[in-house]
């Protein structure tokens, strides 16, 4: 099973954070950065993860998936339909 075929955001985290290297983008191409958050609609990710993402070693990139995978689970991006 594919990260990208799961349906939850903190789903999608905890695949990616199992994988031993080569960690997947959390991108999912809904680019917005929310001013109240700040963070993206699509990955709730902030600027700077986004920006510093391709220059991460895995470690870096896990420590992301799980910030993304506990913002997800506070309830961060649910009125953009993706359920916690």
């Amino acid at each position: 099973m594919s990260v990208a075929s799961l349906s939850t955001l903190p789903a999608r985290a905890a695949a990616a954070r199992a994988m031993a290297s080569d960690l997947p983008s959390p991108c999912i191409s809904i680019c917005r950065m929310v001013p109240a958050t700040g963070f993206c609609e699509g990955c709730l990710r902030t600027i700077a993860e986004i920006a510093a993402w391709s220059r991460m070693d895995d470690a870096g990139k896990r420590s992301v998936w799980r910030a993304i995978e506990l913002r997800a689970e506070a309830g961060f991006g649910v009125a953009d339909g993706d359920p916690p």
